[in-house]
């Protein structure tokens, strides 16, 4: 049986064609016709089964977000509460202080977290941002008293980081995790000989004498960098003081204890820095004495981040229809 585009061999006879073997115009613009309709209606058809396979994704998003986490209905037994720090601390990134505050604040408001944890794996970052969440941690215990905070190191818990592990109860690490870094810095460039070498003269105009402070285009000035020197000193002694209160006398007198270096876990019992060589859940378990852990981290809003793929996803596909059909 024929199927549509098969067309029997041309001959004289039964296809009109024209004597000297050519057919004529009115079938060639027939098939012309029927080709251009089959092929739009494979682009239908596939334009068709794309957007179906999308409204069968986006049901299964929404029904997926509709359902209650599987961890939820655990909020209401006795369990110990967990936020997670990680990465570098920074108003921009995942660990700023408005999302951990947050966390830890519904943990806090949770009567059933009979405890919480710190649990930490950051090199550190802004003062700034380790200085709001320290504080905040002392207010909230100040509101609610037999509710024990834990610090517990990961791999990392460094300057920034240990800025905010202070303000625990105590605080935990594994014997191979670094602790440490109680120190500032600030990085810059100097740029004024490669300048000179690609015959690049410098512009600035300032209105301020030291408006232009390290600007890494003209040679450091003594009296900007006494005043770096001071500025650094100034946060530095604020890092010590908050470090000398958290910690209290289980600090040893050791006078690196503040110069930056960083140790071992292994190394930091020694030294006061932390408490005891333990996991997350042997905190849990063995000192707050609720083994079942919730974690209260705030995590991206799941709907953002599903239309955020659902659109690279849809942008790709069409991108990638319009190449088939340009072929």
């Amino acid at each position: 049986m024929a199927t549509f585009g098969d067309f029997p061999p041309s001959s004289s006879k039964n296809t009109g064609a024209t004597p000297d073997g050519h057919q004529p115009w009115e079938r060639k613009v027939l098939e012309d016709l029927a080709f251009s309709a089959l092929k739009e209606q494979r682009t239908s058809r596939r334009w068709g089964y794309v957007f179906k396979g999308l409204m069968f994704l986006y049901l299964v998003a929404v029904l997926i977000l509709m359902t209650p986490a599987g961890d939820l209905p655990a909020h209401k037994k006795t369990h110990t509460a967990l936020v997670e720090i990680n990465g570098v601390i920074s108003a921009d990134a995942e660990a700023n202080a408005d999302t951990v505050v947050s966390g830890i604040r519904e943990a806090f408001d949770n009567s059933n977290a009979q405890g919480l944890i710190l649990r930490l794996n950051t090199p550190g970052g802004s003062p700034v941002q380790a200085g709001i969440i320290n504080d905040e941690i002392q207010r909230l215990q100040s509101t609610r008293s037999n509710f024990p905070v834990y610090a517990v190191v990961q791999d990392v818990c460094a300057s920034g980081g240990y800025y905010i592990a202070v303000a625990a109860k105590e605080i935990y690490a594994d014997k191979a995790s670094i602790v440490g870094s109680i120190g500032v810095r600030m990085d810059s460039f100097g740029f004024t000989e490669t300048i000179e070498k690609l015959g690049i003269e410098r512009r600035s105009l300032t209105a301020g004498d030291n408006k232009a402070f390290l600007d890494p285009f003209l040679p450091m000035k003594d009296k900007d960098v006494k005043h770096a020197h001071a500025m650094l000193n100034n946060i530095h002694q604020q890092f010590i003081d908050v470090v000398k209160a958290g910690r209290g006398d289980r600090l040893t007198d050791d006078p690196e204890l503040f110069s930056g270096l960083f140790w071992s876990g292994e190394q930091a019992l020694s030294l006061g820095l932390i408490d005891g060589l333990a996991n997350s859940s042997t905190v849990a378990r063995d000192i707050i004495g609720a083994e079942d852990i919730i974690d209260y981290t705030p995590r991206p809003n799941y709907l953002d981040r599903f239309a955020g793929k659902l659109g690279a996803s849809l942008s790709q596909t069409i991108v990638k229809l319009s190449t088939m059909s340009m072929r």
